[in-house]
């Protein structure tokens, strides 16, 4: 380089040269530079177990300034798991709003779905009991007990209702339904547990897939026609009282129509008995 004066200053005595290696392309992923990691997954090692141990890696070790994204299988698995509980929470307001309109209620659904959580719960043990994990298979076979769960509890609360319309009160129209639906529930529930005992017991290729949602189906609706028995009639005996049946409104309309009939039919009578003479005087007789 010139210096001043016009002498010739060697550049080694301004700086220090170092050699280093550099990629040859910068790659970016959302306007950021990016470095991809791939990997390949151990034998028996799942995938969303792999994900969150990198989850958990990154926020222990990484800076605050770095983020993580996934590509491939990684970002298929995630955005199957949205898509997963996006119809599941779906699954259950449609059943709720079925459910609604069929009943003219809002108080004898959630009694009905009360045995859903719990539908869930056997499922979720069921898994922890195979040793299987929370993927989209089993997530399907969460989705199919909302059904499976609501059934029982349409059985006790639909013949309860009838019980009360024909002037039953609301203790014992609940006791008398939850004996007489004792055994068509544990005949369902038996029947359906048995059907998913091919699924768990299959072999070859998909079989892990059709293993896990059978497992979650038989445990599920075990749990749930155990305890649909006592959570759905113990509800409906408590909160049946502040609901009226789908046919109330329609007894009552029928009765103001028998009364009115009857009232019209009796003022009419009245009427035509009377044998008063309405003319003015004078007037001359027809």
């Amino acid at each position: 380089m010139r210096g001043t004066g016009g002498s010739i200053v060697p550049l080694s005595n301004l700086v220090t040269l170092t050699e280093t290696g550099e990629s040859s392309e910068r790659r970016r992923v959302n306007r950021f530079r990016s470095v991809t990691v791939s990997a390949t997954l151990a034998d028996g090692y799942p995938l969303g177990a792999a994900v969150d141990w990198l989850d958990n890696y990154a926020a222990e070790n990484l800076p605050e300034t770095v983020q993580t994204s996934y590509l491939g299988g990684a970002q298929e698995f995630l955005e199957a798991n949205q898509a997963a509980l996006f119809a599941f929470a779906m699954a259950l307001l449609i059943v709720f709003l079925v459910l609604a309109a069929q009943f003219e209620s809002l108080i004898q659904p959630l009694i009905i779905m009360l045995t859903v959580p719990l539908a869930i719960a056997g499922g979720l043990f069921g898994l922890y009991i195979a040793g299987s994990s929370l993927n989209i298979y089993s997530q399907i076979g969460l989705i199919i007990l909302v059904g499976l769960a609501a059934k029982n509890g349409i059985l006790i609360v639909e013949f309860a209702n009838q019980l009360r319309d024909e002037g039953m009160e609301l203790a014992e129209a609940t006791l008398t339904a939850a004996e007489t639906r004792f055994r068509p529930i544990l005949m369902t529930g038996i029947s359906t547990a048995a059907g998913a005992i091919p699924l768990i017991l299959s072999s070859g290729p998909g079989s892990e897939s059709r293993g896990t949602i059978g497992v979650v189906i038989f445990t599920g609706v075990l749990v749930a026609t155990i305890f649909t028995l006592i959570v759905i009639p113990a509800s409906y005996a408590v909160l049946g009282r502040y609901t009226k049946t789908p046919e109330w409104t329609s007894r009552q309309l029928e009765k103001f129509s028998r009364q009115f009939d009857a009232s019209a039919a009796t003022a009419g009578s009245g009427t035509a008995g009377s044998g008063k003479d309405t003319r003015p005087p004078g007037a001359p007789a027809e």
